[in-house]
């Protein structure tokens, strides 16, 4: 029986906001934190101190006994030392401090963490430094309860060793682009331009006994052996079907400690595939949107398995169904609440509107290599292109209305009219008459337009949203830059923007494509557009640190080329890395589990043969000759490939250039581990279920 809840109530009680600093600070240095928030002034340590103090009486009055600085470094997931609030005893009793230099700087060890080459082993120093920006919350688990504060993470020499630091770099600097071209337009009364964020976050559930017998999905995140039940989302009855007791139960539990930590969780469904959900969050500033997805993920996960289950982020745990991704719904937001991706009533006349939609355009088409690159991920790798994610080719869909009108300012020079809303009608007098949107959506497209933001579908469901946003803000503000450049000194202003808009759209109308991203005909289409095609992860790598995409992330200030050197390296390592664990696990599964058990039941059905033709000559044993046969010789299969895999490993694992690695294990390697599937997946489907070393799809897609 689930308890009620008062969302009112909860929700946000565990994050020190705004309205709590407002409460517990002096007005002087309330001021002062407001202004560092919204302005990026520094925070004098005088005003540090008195922060530090009020954070932490309020984070022992709600039982929290250590404080860490929460980050994210470039392994993938977050990193956090805990500290306890005791300090150095003064006679015999422990005394509670916290200062502005421990709430400011900490100082974990750098060279454990990933560096791509900016930090040797024997250079350890390394800091945190709070994000002022984003709330600090605080996370019960199994340690209590944590004061956690969101920290950047740099080297000792200031290079970025995480996620955050580039995406804050990106939005001072598309702040200060937007700024340009608004001011240009007339406007003298905002003072900031904020990316907004709103990830929607797919993930499986299974039963946690069922998947702690899969070696597979524990040390590589999906399943690398199965075969097909008789059902999987065929039917499309699980998508958006009732919600089981037991999965209701779990998301009920996720949400409470989200709006707990202040995350505005906001939709729950199932997805298309068994097991599979969503939970999306509702919009807010890009750094505190990436912040509160980490949030959610590591939620899922913790709540899971406090209840028996196990949360699958993986982007292709089973194959065959649906795998999951991460939409990336993003648009750009003044601080007084004017949205500058809304088209208005009459988008033809909306002047500012279609220039900024032009610049978007001329971003993505210059940069689509850029920002396919963002959705590089191991796992992204089974789920990009196939007909339930997008294709690895960037387009963008405009929709009906958007289209015709690009199509008047390019063919005609002007347009005069907007294709207006319709009534719809369903035909049925009791149901009731509304507008409908002016354009359909268009699921199959990588870079949509859904009325008022853009809605990049590629990012993988394991992924951080922090490296998509960090490019899109960075592309844009390049875009934005060179508009204002020219417009800034413009005689006719209203004609130079005419005139911009017209020759943006016309150069960049190649990356619009509104029809089935799914199809060959596109792929072909692309293709003669121009339109790069990256289909995995190892040929998007080398992208990040082209003369190009260094000209542009230098200009900007988000990245150096040592900082973008380092994360190339890194990626390369860890595409290697992670097939090589999958081989090693497929290596050890298929040699101590399954062989050995097709081998036993091989053995119990020749001797039921005999058996039976002892015991009866003229008995027909035809059945079990042709079972034996057959998986004799799947069995000779599975151990030619089996040793076929540990021979082509071996020798990649034991190359000394990544990059050379990764494209060795992506060549060779993934074609071995996909010779090897094959015959077990075959075998699975022969042997005796109570003999399968291992709980099947359906176990654990079907019996949550």
């Amino acid at each position: 029986m689930i308890e009620p809840v008062n969302v009112s109530e909860i929700f946000g009680t565990y994050v020190f906001s705004k309205s709590v600093m407002r409460e517990r600070l002096p007005k002087k240095v309330f001021n002062e934190v407001v202004q560092a928030i919204e302005e990026g002034t520094d925070l004098s340590m005088e005003a540090a101190d008195v922060v530090a103090n009020a954070m932490k009486d309020w984070a022992i009055e709600k039982g929290a006994t250590h404080y860490t600085h929460w980050f994210r470094p470039l392994s993938g997931t977050t990193a956090e030392k805990h500290d306890s609030f005791v300090s150095i005893p003064r006679h015999d009793h422990g005394i509670v401090e916290f200062s502005g230099k421990e709430l400011i700087k900490g100082e974990p060890d750098a060279s454990s963490f990933p560096s791509g080459g900016i930090r040797s082993t024997f250079e350890a120093r390394g800091y945190t430094t709070w994000d002022i920006t984003s709330r600090a919350f605080i996370r019960e688990d199994s340690t209590g309860k944590v004061l956690c504060i969101p920290t950047a993470f740099c080297s000792y020499t200031g290079e970025a060793l995480d996620v955050k630091t580039p995406l804050l770099r990106s939005m001072e600097c598309i702040d200060e682009q937007s700024m340009r071209i608004i001011r240009l337009f007339g406007n003298t009364t905002s003072k900031h331009v904020t990316p907004s964020v709103g990830p929607e976050q797919e993930y499986f559930i299974v039963d946690r006994a069922k998947y702690m017998q899969r070696k597979d999905l524990i040390y590589a995140g999906r399943t690398l052996f199965g075969a097909m039940p008789p059902k999987g989302q065929e039917m499309d009855d699980h998508y958006f079907g009732r919600i089981p007791k037991r999965i209701g139960e779990f998301m009920h539990a996720v949400n409470v400690e989200l709006w707990k930590m202040g995350v505005m969780s906001k939709t729950e469904h199932n997805e298309a595939a068994p097991a599979q959900h969503e939970l999306a969050t509702i919009y807010c500033e890009a750094n505190i949107a990436v912040d509160a997805n980490q949030i959610v993920m590591e939620t899922l996960k913790k709540v899971a398995e406090d209840q028996g289950l196990a949360c699958l982020l993986h982007e292709k745990p089973f194959a065959g169904v649906n795998g999951s991704g991460k939409h990336n719904n993003w648009s750009l937001t003044t601080n007084d609440g004017i949205n500058l991706f809304k088209p208005g009533k009459t988008p033809h006349q909306n002047k500012q509107f279609l220039l900024i939609l032009a610049c978007i355009l001329k971003a993505i088409d210059e940069h689509a290599d850029l920002l396919r690159f963002s959705a590089a991920n191991v796992g992204n790798d089974h789920r990009l292109g196939s007909n339930e994610a997008p294709p690895a080719v960037i387009s963008v869909f405009l929709g009906e209305q958007l289209q015709d009108i690009i199509e008047q300012l390019i063919y005609k020079g002007e347009a005069t009219e907007s294709i207006r809303r319709e009534v719809l009608s369903t035909g049925a007098s009791h149901l009731p008459v509304f507008t409908k949107d002016a354009t359909d959506r268009n699921r199959t497209s990588p870079f949509a337009f859904t009325g008022n933001k853009f809605e990049f579908r590629m990012v993988g469901s394991s992924d951080t949203v922090a490296t998509t946003n960090t490019i899109l803000n960075t592309i844009t503000a390049e875009a934005f830059k060179e508009a204002a450049d020219i417009l800034e000194y413009a005689d006719d202003f209203d004609q130079a923007v005419h005139d911009l808009t017209v020759r943006y759209l016309s150069e960049h109308s190649r990356i619009i494509f509104n029809g089935n991203g799914y199809s060959e005909e596109w792929l072909e289409e692309a293709a003669r557009r121009g339109l790069p095609n990256i289909p995995s992860m190892v040929d998007a790598i080398e992208v990040l640190r082209s003369e190009k995409a260094v000209r542009l992330f230098e200009k900007f200030g988000v990245f150096t080329k040592p900082e973008l050197d380092s994360r190339v390296e890194i990626m390369y390592e860890t595409y290697a890395k992670s097939i090589n664990i999958e081989a090693k696990t497929m290596i050890d599964m298929a040699g101590k589990s399954i062989i050995p058990a097709v081998i036993g039941w091989c053995g119990e059905l020749g001797s039921a043969m005999s058996c039976v033709a002892d015991a009866c000559a003229e008995a027909d044993v035809s059945a079990q000759k042709e079972l034996l046969i057959e998986s004799s010789a799947l069995l000779a299969e599975s151990q030619r490939a089996l040793n076929a895999l540990k021979k082509i490993s071996a020798e990649c694992a034991a190359m000394a250039d990544f990059k050379e690695q990764a494209f060795a294990f992506r060549d060779k390697v993934v074609p071995a581990m996909e010779a090897l599937r094959k015959p077990v997946d075959e075998l699975e489907m022969i042997v005796d279920k109570e003999l399968w070393p291992m709980p099947s799809y359906g176990d654990l897609m079907f019996e949550v």
